[in-house]
């Protein structure tokens, strides 16, 4: 394996710099803070755990139906950059707005979150896009699987000094309170997020592309319309994305909602952040693992191992009881959750057409969008139904079934099974 080269450290880099934002505002900080600040306005744990899923809910409908609209419009020449450049801004920018809220105002709080969700989401739309810019097919494995691993061991260095201001704060060593304590991890969030993505913006550029068009936004939509009705023609593309909506699903809705899980099972703040923040350390290790074992046993039969360890998640996520269940189910999730989704993205990148990259990973952001609304609505809705936070998680379990049963169907991309450089879309 040759040395790592200028254009796939600094794309790999920006998921050491947007991790950040994944661990302290979807997963950790952020929802314990909004979560304080919706039981102090007399809201019940289910309802707020509730309205935190609807949230995520509407911001991902947002973005899944812009992704594939503005990926074929960056498609064309010199668009890429220009799209993740203002998506990037819009997420990086609203990070920061967080802090300035006040912590009574839950709803302004949701609001803010949900711009800023949309911002770091379709950053990552175009982000995910540029695998195919910066590396080969043959090398692809190991730069999204490292891509992530770097992303995890980046995370715990703001989520550490953030958990590390919080809990001097409730111990009144620092003079302030929990909750400026929490505002100032938002604005580490935001500065971590801005200043480790300008490799990206210096040194990646859109080396695949369709060169500029009179008309190019109407005729954008012929094409995006032309490439839906023939979809079907990818078999293996398509029967992936399939698979795909189903198990992401409950990956994500795993990984957004485990703090307020927690919470509502009385595990401490403080114990939840730093079991979060050693999962990061564990997940950042068996990623880069994900990576490598999937050059020896394929991308496929790798995603099948993940798929499974998330079954058993979920089957051991309904009997949770203790702090210790917790370390236990968060130990497991460590394990496979950069696997995963490092895999997914690279087994997909195998299989789309270059020059289209932006518009298939349109779709990709469609479907693991459309996706991320079901989980969440359906962990809700549990919820609030049944008084139980751990029937909707359970619940999750029949995505995993679908999307692996789905996966089976799917065909190795060529690359994998050979040394060749060919894309198997049949």
């Amino acid at each position: 394996m040759k040395s790592f080269t200028k254009q796939e450290n600094s794309w790999m880099l920006y998921d050491w710099a947007n991790s950040a934002y994944s661990i302290i505002i979807t997963t950790a900080v952020f929802p314990l803070f909004y979560k304080a600040a919706a039981t102090k306005a007399g809201m019940s744990a289910s309802d707020s755990t509730a309205y935190l899923g609807y949230t995520i809910a509407i911001s991902t409908f947002i973005l899944a139906m812009l992704g594939p609209i503005l990926g074929t419009i960056a498609d064309y020449k010199g668009f890429k950059k220009k799209f993740f450049t203002f998506f990037l801004t819009l997420g990086v920018s609203f990070t920061a707005l967080l802090a300035f809220i006040p912590s009574d105002k839950w709803l302004l709080l949701l609001i803010c979150y949900t711009i800023a969700a949309i911002g770091s989401a379709g950053a990552n739309v175009f982000y995910d896009a540029f695998l195919v810019d910066v590396t080969t097919e043959k090398r692809m494995n190991r730069i999204s699987a490292r891509g992530f691993g770097l992303g995890y061991i980046g995370s715990t260095i703001p989520f550490l000094i953030s958990i590390a201001i919080i809990i001097l704060a409730k111990q009144e060593i620092l003079p302030i309170t929990t909750t400026t304590a929490s505002q100032i991890a938002f604005l580490i969030t935001a500065i971590w997020w801005g200043v480790f993505s300008i490799p990206i913006l210096r040194n990646v550029h859109q080396n695949y592309f369709i060169e500029p068009e009179q008309k190019p936004i109407i005729n954008s939509f012929k094409r995006l319309g032309k490439t839906f009705k023939n979809i079907r023609q990818y078999r293996a593309l398509f029967l992936f994305l399939l698979a795909y909506f189903f198990y992401i699903d409950g990956v994500g809705t795993i990984i957004t909602m485990s703090t307020a899980y927690g919470s509502d099972l009385g595990i401490s703040s403080t114990n939840l952040l730093i079991i979060l923040f050693v999962t990061q350390a564990v997940a950042a290790p068996f990623s880069i693992l994900f990576g490598r074992l999937s050059e020896k046993f394929s991308g496929k039969k790798m995603l099948y191992v993940g798929i499974i360890v998330y079954i058993i998640i979920c089957i051991y996520a309904f009997f949770l009881k203790t702090t210790i269940d917790f370390w236990i189910l968060a130990m497991l999730v460590a394990t496979s959750q950069g696997g995963i989704q490092s895999l997914s993205r690279s087994f997909y990148a195998k299989l789309v057409p270059k020059e289209k990259s932006n518009e298939f990973f349109g779709f990709y952001n469609i479907f693991g969008k459309f996706a991320s609304i079901m989980g969440p609505l359906l962990v809700g809705l549990t919820a609030q139904m049944t008084g139980r936070s751990n029937m909707g998680v359970f619940s999750l379990i029949i995505l995993f079934v679908i999307g692996i049963i789905i996966l089976t169907k799917v065909s190795e991309p060529k690359i994998e099974l050979s040394s060749s450089e060919s894309i198997d879309h049949v």
